[in-house]
């Protein structure tokens, strides 16, 4: 099979902000690629350039010659006031009868999980969006699948169920993730950006482990391949300094090959990225044993209750991480913590003068169009870190930023570029508690190695939300999980979260199955359709809508707070929707193998 993608001698830069310059780069059919990098690196701006939505400013990107490249934004953007449906039906290919393209539409929205076809995007949580963004990739019917981001806003569950689909794709993919634990579950390759590599890329088979095992192993040989360039032009150096008498050819081959010597090393040191980010929350340094303690607390939303009865202890050492699925009430606790929210029922109480910093997982109070510089430091030319002044210079250079990026408007940042701009103005300010919405949203890999450093210094309590496994894992000293149902449970790691969702998941799918009338045995298959098989084709075509119709009403009677109170009218809400999903699956088999058997 022929390569998907070829592309030599790649070049693009942002202003004056080099991103990338002679890469290179090769996709094979299969291929099953993580692309990392520092943020900043270009990771989003090749993914475009491959997507043939940006050109490079150099180089050239051959696609195979109809190559179907689906891609999936970090932030995908849809038309307001449309529906799921019509969003999908908006990606997929003209030229077939309408009903078909629209039963192949839902067929394709009801495997990604959307039960509401009809939802209009506007309602649609991170979580949501990010699975539509997907479905619209993949209504291209993609050869090349291209993912920037694709974890971010989701759960865990949703998480899980990503990796398996990955697992199984048949299209190539290229993913951008910062998430350590699905890299190495999913991918067979990584490529990392970065101008200390020769070509600007360093590429590795395998899993994450892997890769770090030969970036380690191939910056060593560069630091050493660089020392030994800098041993030479000093010694050349020396010699020129004796000012060699004898002008001879031989002397000035020797004078010209020094001076290529110091061009070299110039140019390598030249391709030093920016340093990581020094992350260093400050802290008051209080040494109370009680700094807030929350006593049976309660919160509801939209008539469901949230959680009831959580009590908790925040201590100085305390590292406590939050999960759950996305609208169980994470975020809520973490704003009654804050002050921002008030709980229905419960007590908080603080200690005197309790200084706590909220880092919210959605960061729109970064005006776009400020300057870097100024949203670094809004005051002057210096910010106050630790009791000493601390040059704007200086302090972006703390966070990775390259000195010529301070003029550029913050809406010109990367996600990642971003998230250090709100940390940034995070560590300004002694705490005694962090709140941390999901702070690793957008972070490259380097940085969160540094921000999981950070945590496990600081001595005051921390509350974590995330659902990167291995930040949990790392850092956290006890894991709180919420159903959203009201209940909770303490757990020892995200293993055990892991578990319970599979588990969970596990179960319900064989109570659904025992529940499913059996199958009647499938006849041997004939070429074609005949007469009266092409009349339920065209009996499906109409009958599929109106079973999803069916199944949306039951789900909508289901979801109704007026019956929260009912079990009874809860327990026949929930075997309607049961029944009805199995006679959708029902239906879409037999249109599935009708489909097959004529086959389209």
């Amino acid at each position: 099979m022929s390569t998907l993608v070829s592309c030599h001698g790649l070049r693009k830069a942002h202003g004056d902000q080099r991103l990338f310059e002679g890469l290179s780069l090769h996709l094979e059919p299969g291929a099953r690629v993580g692309l990392v990098g520092q943020n900043g690196a270009g990771k989003t701006t090749l993914l475009r350039v491959l997507a043939g939505q940006e050109e490079p400013d150099g180089g050239r990107c051959m696609l195979r010659k109809g190559l179907r490249v689906g891609l999936v934004e970090q932030d995908p953007a849809f038309e307001p006031g449309r529906s799921v449906l019509q969003v999908v039906l908006a990606a997929t290919p003209a030229g077939e009868e309408e009903t078909r393209r629209e039963v192949r539409a839902r067929s394709l929205l009801g495997r990604l999980g959307f039960g509401a076809p009809e939802q209009q995007v506007d309602t649609l949580s991170g979580g949501w969006r990010k699975r539509l963004a997907l479905a619209r990739a993949l209504a291209l019917e993609p050869e090349l699948l291209l993912l920037d981001e694709p974890t971010n806003h989701l759960d865990l569950a949703s998480i899980l169920w990503l990796e398996r689909w990955l697992q199984a794709a048949e299209p190539a993919f290229v993913v951008v993730s910062h998430d350590r634990t699905f890299l190495e579950r999913v991918v067979r390759e990584v490529i990392e950006l970065d101008p200390r590599h020769p070509g600007g890329l360093l590429r590795v088979a395998g899993g994450y482990r892997a890769f770090l095992e030969k970036r380690a192993e191939a910056l060593q040989a560069r630091a050493q391949a660089e020392a030994a360039l800098d041993n030479r032009v000093r010694r050349e150096l020396e010699w020129l300094g004796r000012g060699p008498k004898a002008r001879t050819t031989k002397a000035y081959a020797r004078i010209q090959a020094a001076e290529a010597l110091q061009a070299e090393l110039a140019r390598v040191k030249g391709q030093k990225p920016g340093e990581t980010a020094g992350l260093e929350f400050g802290s008051t340094g209080r040494q109370s044993r009680r700094l807030l303690v929350a006593q049976e607390l309660a919160k509801s939303l939209g008539g469901r209750c949230l959680f009831r009865g959580l009590s908790l202890l925040l201590r100085p050492g305390l590292k406590l991480g939050l999960v759950g699925a996305n609208g169980t009430g994470k975020t809520s606790l973490l704003r009654i913590l804050a002050g921002e929210l008030a709980p229905d029922a419960g007590e908080l109480s603080r200690v005197d003068g309790l200084q706590v910093v909220y880092f919210a997982q959605q960061r729109q109070a970064l005006d776009p169009t400020v300057s870097l510089q100024r949203a670094l430091c809004p005051d002057g030319d210096a910010v106050v870190f630790q009791g000493r002044a601390v040059h704007v210079v200086s302090w972006a250079r703390r966070f990775g930023f390259l000195d010529v990026q301070l003029s550029q408007p913050v809406g010109k940042l990367s996600g990642g570029e971003r998230a250090k701009v709100a940390i940034a103005g995070l560590m300004l300010r002694p705490a005694d508690v962090l709140l941390l919405d999901e702070p690793t949203n957008d972070l490259d890999l380097q940085t969160l190695a540094v921000l999981e450093e950070s945590l496990l210094d600081f001595p005051g309590a921390v509350v974590l939300v995330s659902h990167d496994r291995s930040l949990l894992d790392r850092v956290c000293t006890l894991m709180l999980g919420l159903d959203g149902q009201g209940g909770f449970r303490v757990l020892a790691d995200s293993e055990q979260w892991e578990r319970e969702l599979q588990a969970a998941g596990a179960a319900e799918g064989a109570r659904a199955r025992a529940e499913r009338p059996a199958a009647a045995p499938r006849p041997e298959r004939k070429r074609g359709l005949g007469y009266l098989e092409k009349r339920e084709l065209d009996g499906l075509l109409a009958a599929i809508p109106a079973a999803e119709a069916r199944l949306g009403a039951a789900r909508a009677e289901l979801a109704d707070p007026a019956h929260a109170a009912d079990a009874a009218r809860l327990q026949r809400a929930f075997l309607d929707v049961q029944a009805h999903e199995a006679e959708l699956e029902r239906l879409m088999a037999r249109w599935l193998e009708l489909e097959e058997k004529q086959g389209r």
